[in-house]
């Protein structure tokens, strides 16, 4: 064991004693595009990335060297890459872009990675591959068809084609691009596991296509090929407030088909959609991604999408116009079914209606099973609350709706019974957001909980962090801030899975923290930057929904929403060390905030929302628009320097300071220390985005505290305080005042919607307002980001992005006994764990290879002086103050 002393009072351990040491480093977790081994490529030099697998203390990475081939063989046996052979590079990095031959189209790559550990030595070779998509709308050979009816028509449409395979089959691939939504099968089976495909995006500016391996679908002989479109965002028949209905790109659905069969001997066929392909109507009588679906189950045609059905009654297809020229690879996580629920509990209301509780707020759909006599409706109606009678109360989640109630009633589906069988039926084109879910019919019906299955369904993220504590509340709070915003992550975030589905801005910048600590989400963020990048008009405007169908251009989608483009690529590139998606939306930074600056001349700006929804008081719209102006040229000016554009970087640099001194010239009282009215928003936010004079920050925090302690510790803000309030006394010495906050468990805070039951965070504080009351929301979701922060004290640093050096700054609470907090990051697993023992803490850490930390203690240990530690594990005995 080696160990060292600091002055006496802090004592730090490197053993082995934790683990067993690996003899020799090794790549891991090899991926492409962020992706594993992913299918369907379609950025020319994609990113390639591992993480090194090396427990000994002080592991690192000196070289690397990557080799891309076609033939798995030759990398593993002849160790070399017809593509690209990169050579040995001296170099610590983890994250390289593929430099090698022009990559074609529909082609299957191995690449492998070497490694050379800090003694040198060369690790055995780790083999990961990726499949190139079609690289361009000008690849495409089919043709996009669709059935010719009208945006009215309520029928989804089928498609069918047959086709025969007479060789064997070395492997399958299908591409499919949609104007709409779309589920595939094969010879009478579903293929894949995806839901909601593809992603909503601007549909007239850049569609996606999804690529499915179906290898495994074929069979010798004949086959057949099915495809269901639905209207999804494409083609919106319910009536709402967001004029979906009046999207310029609207028409009804169609799609674009390539199946790629690729023979033993060489060959190649490549089917596609054209003129010879079927279509129909059939059991899915009305779709809708906001409202619900309807099936008639009398209608049914089994077989279908199998060899040898009779399609006589079919009729021919119509060919179509691409809905933009721009087709490119859906490179994102899917949509899933993750979890599955029964329910909890029932309750039979009368011979026709049962009541369902699956005991959690989702996102998501529900599978029901039943039997009865033929020509039935069941309707199938989700929601968030209940009457006093039992039965769901809708009145907080369908206020915007504007459409038919009656035959196309809000988060309802309707089944029609055939009659003959058990009806299975399960949604294909929607998804809604409840914890109750009520069954009603026409005539009794005999159901229990064996007849229902609800499934939470939202993009499959991977979970890369946890927090487990001695502190009920906030294992509870983290919990729950997951589970709203996993249900508000659909290929895009949302502001609420129900009432809206909105991709708001505002929510999705003041979540991004909380959203990278918990969840490897970055593929869905640089999908849906591209969707900014679409949006945006060419002043620099952005609307504050995205993507929209023309609205939320108004006169408040301002800085403190609207930040987005520049807050979520700086993010990223903190989180993952990868400035691919902050150089991506570089120059729609700069145009963002040159427009600001045009039409905010003295540096401050009323262009804005505001704090949203706040408890009681209100806070100066131009100070905090203002200060999300000021982040946005400061973050513009730093990637500026990063990228070497050093005109832009002596120009937004400048900005920045003018827009800082202007907000202190008119908002600070020098002599008291206070902002404006000294609200706990207009306080904090000023402090957490850095505006406060460095010669002031101590002032203004300690009357931020004193604001605080005037409410017994309750929160009094709105959303961009709930952003910045924990954030801004923790990190100016008050983490007891910001932990007191943070698991306060009466009114209000989150821990008050936690302790009446609530299974995700709320969309106001108070549980008796009478608007804005979702029960599924996630912009005041920093409460999940902060325990990282504070209690978990795992901070990257801007220097050293991606968690390459680890600043630890963790705060030991009183009323917390233990906590361990771990996060994944791109180098692997940081862990910050400590307990208490009378006056000390063992604070044990995990440092992963070829990363660094600092540890900074906390103000309540006896000595103050930082702790370098390099990779491994490491045990620190600190002394608690009295």
């Amino acid at each position: 064991m080696k160990s060292f002393l600091l002055l006496g009072l802090i004592t730090l351990f490197l053993t082995n004693s934790f683990a067993q040491s690996i003899q020799q480093a090794e790549p891991i977790y090899l991926q492409c595009e962020h992706l594993v081994n992913p299918v369907g490529i379609d950025n020319k030099r994609p990113r390639l990335t591992w993480m090194l697998n090396d427990d000994r203390q002080g592991a690192l990475q000196t070289a690397y060297q990557i080799l891309v081939d076609t033939d798995s063989l030759a990398l593993v046996e002849k160790g070399r890459g017809a593509m690209w052979d990169s050579g040995k590079q001296s170099s610590p990095d983890e994250l390289v872009k593929y430099d090698g031959k022009p990559l074609t189209p529909a082609t299957r790559y191995y690449w492998q990675v070497i490694v050379w550990d800090k003694d040198g030595r060369a690790s055995k070779p780790a083999i990961a591959l990726f499949e190139t998509g079609l690289l361009g709308a000008s690849n495409w050979k089919a043709t996009w068809i669709s059935d010719g009816r009208d945006i009215a028509h309520r029928e989804a449409p089928y498609f069918r084609k047959e086709f025969q395979v007479k060789k064997a089959v070395k492997y399958a691939r299908a591409y499919v691009a949609a104007a709409g939504l779309f589920e595939l099968s094969m010879n009478g089976e579903r293929v894949g596991d995806h839901h909601l495909d593809p992603m909503y995006t601007r549909f007239d500016r850049r569609t996606l296509y999804v690529v499915h391996d179906v290898t495994a679908h074929l069979q010798p002989g004949g086959n057949a090929v099915g495809v269901i479109l639905g209207n999804g965002w494409y083609n919106h028949q319910s009536l709402a407030v967001w004029d979906f209905h009046q999207a310029p790109w609207r028409a009804r659905p169609a799609f674009c088909f390539e199946l790629h069969v690729h023979y033993e001997d060489g060959t190649e066929d490549v089917i596609v959609s054209e003129r010879d392909w079927k279509t129909s109507s059939g059991p899915i009588t009305a779709n809708s991604i906001y409202t619900g679906e309807h099936y008639d189950a009398r209608l049914e045609q089994k077989g279908w999408d199998k060899a040898n059905f009779d399609d006589s009654k079919w009729q021919g297809i119509r060919y179509r116009a691409a809905p933009s020229m721009n087709i490119v690879a859906q490179q994102t996580v899917p949509i899933r079914r993750v979890r599955s629920y029964k329910p909890i509990s029932s309750k039979k209301i009368d011979a026709q209606t049962y009541v369902f509780d699956m005991g959690q707020n989702m996102s998501g759909i529900t599978e029901l099973k039943v039997k009865g006599p033929e020509g039935t409706i069941v309707k199938i109606k989700h929601g968030e609350r209940l009457l006093p009678d039992g039965r769901i109360d809708m009145s907080n989640i369908d206020v915007y709706y504007r459409g038919d109630k009656e035959n196309d009633p809000f988060q309802t589906d309707i089944l029609i019974l055939s009659g003959k069988k058990e009806d299975v039926f399960m949604p294909k084109f929607n998804y809604k957001g409840f914890r109750y879910v009520e069954v009603s019919s026409t005539a009794p019906l005999a159901l229990n909980e064996s007849n229902i299955t609800s499934y939470f369904m939202h993009s499959d993220v991977k979970p890369k962090g946890s927090v487990k504590t001695s502190s009920k509340l906030v294992n509870d709070l983290w919990r729950v801030t997951n589970n709203a915003y996993l249900s508000n992550l659909m290929g895009y975030p949302t502001d609420c899975p129900q009432r809206e589905k909105n991709g708001w801005t505002g929510d999705g910048h003041l979540a991004i923290e909380t959203a990278f600590y918990n969840f490897d989400g970055i593929t869905v963020y640089e999908k849906w930057l591209a969707d900014h990048r679409d949006e945006q008009q060419p002043n620099g405007v952005l609307p504050d929904i995205i993507p929209t169908g023309g609205w939320g251009y108004g006169t408040a989608n301002g800085l403190d929403w609207t930040s987005t483009i520049a807050i979520i690529p700086w993010q990223a590139y903190m989180f993952y060390g990868d400035s691919h998606l902050l150089e991506e939306c570089y120059e729609n930074i700069k145009r963002y905030v040159d427009y600001v600056d045009r039409i905010s001349p003295t540096g401050l700006t009323t262009f804005g929302r505001g704090d949203w929804v706040p408890v009681k008081t209100t806070s100066n719209l131009e100070l905090t628009s203002s200060v999300y102006f000021y982040t946005d040229a400061r973050i513009l000016a730093a990637a500026a320097k990063l990228f070497g554009h050093a005109e832009d970087h002596r120009k937004y640099a400048a900005l920045s300071h003018k827009i800082k001194d202007a907000i202190n010239a008119k908002f600070l009282n020098k002599e008291t220390g206070i902002y404006a009215d000294g609200s706990q928003t207009e306080l904090s936010v000023p402090l957490y985005w850095g505006v406060v004079p460095d010669d002031m920050r101590e002032q203004v925090a300690a009357n931020l505290n004193k604001r605080v302690e005037a409410t017994n510790f309750h929160l009094d803000v709105g959303v961009l305080g709930a952003k910045a309030l924990l954030n801004a006394l923790k990190d100016n010495g008050y983490g007891e005042t910001a932990y007191k906050v943070a698991v306060q468990d009466t009114y209000p805070s989150w821990g008050w919607w936690v302790v009446n039951g609530a299974t995700t965070l709320l969309e106001n504080w108070d549980l008796d307002a009478e608007r804005d009351i979702s029960d599924n929301h996630m912009m005041f979701g920093e409460i999940g980001g902060w325990f990282f922060k504070s209690i978990g004290g795992i901070i990257p640093d801007e220097s050293a992005p991606g968690f390459k050096h680890v600043q630890l700054r963790p705060i030991f609470p009183a009323g917390l006994e233990h906590s361990s907090v771990t996060h994944t990051s791109p180098f692997g697993e940081i862990k910050s764990s400590w307990k208490k023992s009378k006056s000390a803490v063992t604070y044990d850490v995990l440092i992963p290879p070829n990363a660094t930390a600092t540890f900074y203690p906390p103000s309540n240990v006896v000595e103050t002086a930082m702790v370098k530690l390099d990779a491994g594990q490491h045990r620190l005995k600190l002394k608690i103050k009295k």
